[in-house]
């Protein structure tokens, strides 16, 4: 440690504290590059002095950190005596566990890993004749209690602090370092207001910094753990409450509807009425709208809720008060029938423009990215002119070349499928910031977040219109169980005998998908070039990613044991049920690489499925959100575990549209006790979308709420959990708010900004307010 005495500061590089090699490694795979950093990275859990870590809860193929006693130590001789093995047996009462040592690791271990003794050992799990082992793992021998030095020693609590460590630095190595930079922690600024910290009792910063990594029992873990969450719940408060500030200072013209006008007339017209959740949610939307500043609200509807028709309704407000409104759908698929759906529910209300329209008709047009040349230049001309007074359009929407009248309204529907820089690219497209509206089925777990954050006001749709059926949801245990699988099929056959229809969905294409994945891993930048060849739409390469809906390092699939084979694909499964199971029934297959229009496209599939001229469609998450064929009941899921539970709940949405019950299957060969069958279970024990948002967040954790730049490293919530902690941080939002209410600028509250400025670089936190 090259520190030469004196104390280092918080932004001081850890290059200067700990040495070039060991800097390195931690920027590299732990993400800290200064004392503040390390000061922040804090212990994972404690192991205590007399306890002994479990070893029969091991996980495989993961890093671990134990503490354990050895057992038995044995030196092997082989190849005539010329190779040596060692191998310690570890003991913890739960179970055992393998240590080997070969050729010249084994004489330090060998002198040191004596019957008896007690150390931390790090390494890698993995089997070894039906054994866990861990081979030349690092480690650390730990004193006895009895023993005098230890006292003074590094380890003087009677907690061990275990640390969120890699296979290049070990837990101790950690501590080690920490305690290098544990003094500069008195320099650290409280950003907490002290009347708060004294009014809920809460340590002071440096004193927890101190506690949290070498506490003297779990008393002093549990008030340093209670202050950090402060701190990131309050700092983070303050960012989107400065947010919120800023917002409401922005202008936006108010739209109000005319009295009399092309709103008044389609309401006039519906052949039902409103749900009172329906109208309730339209008066919440309808006076946002009203209002000088921007609109930022989420609307969650269970599947099947109507959000639709409440989206349109405000679309319809702001073509009223002379704006234009735009929906971004996330596949050309969902696109079409939203353009489809919306021009039949409006009637003449969506021909303005033509001969013989209706008074206080507007145009309805759609963009996509797979139109033709002049049809397309139609679309951008009545855009420009304000023609058209709603757009239904994917990505399309947010080229430059896309230009507005006077753009009102963004609703985004299903938003977890888009980035927030796709959806702030069309809001950036009004002349002052339009309304934003976004509509999502089961929140995923940054948006829940969010939400519990408090940074979107939210809308809740809960109520089911007259007419919906139940859908009832099982788990189909494959492998376990293959009769399960069979009665299935014969399920689907029973509902297609009844007159009704059935989707089979799969988490991939098949066939030469394999061979482009292929060509493209040898040929990169050819593949690259040649991709604009193909009908590239954004479905296809959203049912090509396994654990769709999750991000790279949360895909659900990872459960399965080294994938032994791959997902199940949509042209292989159909060849197979039409040739087998389900032979005789009229099977059809969709999926994003098809063209979108033709004889064989997408839309003339999704035509034919919805007039009844196919039995079972086999399709990839093409038809997962915003497809409505109410005449299909049952739903079989293949590989359901690949799929997160945000998808699951979406996908099953697509049944029980009508008057008959559905029926949802999720099919896997995952086993009874794996974490993917207890989000199956979970989808199959609830139809309640914020309940799954919950398992959801409860089962992988927050991720980084503040955006995917360290996702995987460390989160920047490290001790804030958002479903638990709850209480604090709707407390931490109220008081918040009040401080930038009285100090928008925060010119009395240095300290707090400046742990904004570490928290959130501008990029971050205009990432919070584009959410």
């Amino acid at each position: 440690m090259v520190c030469n005495g004196r104390v280092p500061t918080l932004d001081e590089p850890l290059k200067k504290v700990l040495g070039p090699p060991t800097a390195k490694v931690m920027a590299e795979h732990l993400g800290l590059h200064t004392v503040g950093d390390l000061l922040h990275h804090y212990p994972r859990r404690y192991a205590e002095r007399g306890e002994l870590t479990r070893l029969s809860e091991l996980p495989l193929d993961e890093h671990v950190t134990v503490v354990a006693r050895v057992a038995d130590a044995r030196v092997h001789t082989f190849n005539a005596g010329r190779g040596k093995r060692l191998e310690v047996t570890l003991t913890d009462g739960s179970g055992r566990l393998q240590l080997v040592f070969f050729g010249r690791g084994v004489h330090k271990p060998q002198h040191d890993l004596l019957p008896g003794t007690r150390a931390m050992f790090a390494g890698k799990v993995s089997v070894f004749n039906r054994k866990l082992q861990l081979a030349h793992p690092a480690y650390e021998l730990l004193a006895e209690e009895s023993d005098a030095r230890e006292a003074a020693g590094t380890w003087a609590s009677s907690l061990l602090p275990i640390y969120p460590a890699t296979a290049k630095l070990e837990s101790w190595k950690i501590a080690k370092a920490v305690d290098a930079v544990l003094p500069s922690a008195n320099e650290a600024l409280d950003p907490l207001p002290g009347s708060l910290r004294e009014g809920r009792g809460l340590l002071p910063l440096p004193e927890a910094l101190l506690k949290i990594h070498r506490p003297h029992g779990k008393a002093d873990v549990e008030a340093a753990r209670d202050r950090l969450k402060w701190d990131e719940a309050f700092v983070l408060q303050t960012a989107l409450a400065r947010r919120r500030h800023a917002d409401a200072q922005l202008p936006a013209v108010p739209r109000r509807p005319a009295p009399e006008g092309l709103l008044t007339a389609f309401d006039a017209r519906l052949p039902f009425t409103l749900t009172e959740g329906q109208r309730k949610v339209s008066r919440e939307i309808f006076d946002d709208l009203a209002t000088d500043h921007p609109m930022h609200r989420l609307l969650q509807g269970e599947v099947g809720s109507g959000k639709t028709m409440v989206a349109l309704r405000a679309m319809l407000a702001v073509v009223d008060a002379g704006g234009q409104a735009a929906m971004l759908a996330p596949t050309e698929v969902l696109a079409q029938q939203h353009h489809r759906s919306i021009t039949e529910m409006m009637g003449d209300l969506a021909s303005g423009g033509t001969l013989g329209a209706a008074e206080q008709a507007t145009g309805v047009v759609l963009l996509t990215g797979s139109m033709g040349a002049a049809a397309r230049r139609k679309v951008l001309l009545d855009l420009v002119t304000g023609e058209a007074g709603i757009v239904i359009g994917t990505h399309a929407l947010i080229e430059d070349v896309v230009k507005f009248h006077d753009l009102g309204l963004v609703v985004v529907d299903e938003q977890h499928r888009f980035g927030v820089e796709q959806r702030d690219a069309l809001r950036s497209k009004g002349a002052q910031p339009p309304h934003l509206l976004v509509m999502t089925a089961t929140p995923i777990p940054r948006t829940v977040a969010m939400t519990v954050f408090g940074d979107l006001e939210t809308s809740v749709l809960d109520q089911l219109p007259a007419g919906r059926s139940p859908i009832t949801t099982h788990v189909v245990p494959a492998q376990d169980k293959p009769h399960f699988l069979a009665r299935a099929w014969e399920r689907v056959r029973e509902e297609v005998a009844g007159g009704h229809q059935a989707y089979v969905v799969c988490p991939r294409i098949g066939d030469e998908e394999e061979a482009a994945g292929a060509k493209g891993s040898k040929k990169g930048t050819k593949a690259g070039k040649g991709a604009s060849a193909r009908t590239k739409t954004a479905e296809d390469a959203d049912e090509r990613r396994t654990g769709a809906g999750f991000g790279a390092d949360e895909d659900p699939g990872a459960d399965a044991a080294g994938d032994k084979r791959p997902p199940l694909a949509v042209l292989d499964v159909a060849r197979g049920l039409a040739e087998g199971p389900l032979a005789g029934l009229r099977v059809g297959i969709l999926h994003g690489r098809m063209a979108p229009d033709g004889p064989e496209g997408k839309d003339a599939v999704m035509r034919r499925f919805a007039a009844g001229e196919l039995d079972v469609l086999v399709a990839t998450t093409v038809i997962e959100v915003g497809v409505n064929v109410p005449n299909a009941t049952a739903m079989v899921i293949m590989d359901a575990d690949r799929f997160g539970v945000s998808q699951l709940h979406q996908l099953r949405g697509r049944v029980g549209r009508g008057s008959a019950p559905g029926l949802c299957l999720l099919v896997t060969d995952m086993p009874e006790a794996s974490p993917a069958r207890a989000r199956l279970g979970a989808v199959a024990a609830t139809l309640d979308g914020f309940e799954l948002s919950r398992v959801d967040l409860e089962q992988r954790r927050e991720g980084d709420v503040l955006g995917q730049a360290q996702s995987g490293v460390r989160s920047s919530l490290r001790m804030l959990a958002v479903i638990e902690d709850e209480q604090i941080i709707a407390e931490a939002r109220e008081e918040a708010t009040a401080v930038v209410a009285a100090d928008p600028a925060l010119e009395a509250h240095p300290a707090l900004r400046t742990a904004l400025d570490a928290l959130l670089d501008e990029e971050r936190e205009s990432y919070l307010d584009k959410g």
